[in-house]
């Protein structure tokens, strides 16, 4: 039954490996997105383009609260549906 099967999605093979491949990809993405070292080093370069006058207030103070509910979130480092940054 096994080979039977193989034969038949043979052609969705391709398919099959486009899906495999971007959940690979997205999987690296997310584990370097919510990385805690790589959100801190962020967090640095954001404050020194404040301090050097290259972003305005409020995009400092947004994009500070983003960065910090990131690094609050649980271990697994994806938001959770309870969280107001869950849709995102």
């Amino acid at each position: 039954m096994g080979l039977l099967k193989g034969l038949l999605f043979l052609p969705l093979a391709p398919v099959q490996g486009v899906g495999w491949i971007s959940k690979v990809l997205l999987d690296a993405a997310e584990a370097e997105m919510y990385d805690p070292t790589v959100l801190r080093a962020r967090l640095a370069a954001l404050h020194r383009a404040y301090d050097e006058g290259e972003i305005d207030i409020e995009y400092f103070d947004a994009e500070e609260e983003r960065l910090l509910d990131l690094l609050e979130q649980p271990a697994t480092g994806r938001p959770t549906a309870g969280h107001p940054r869950g849709a995102r």
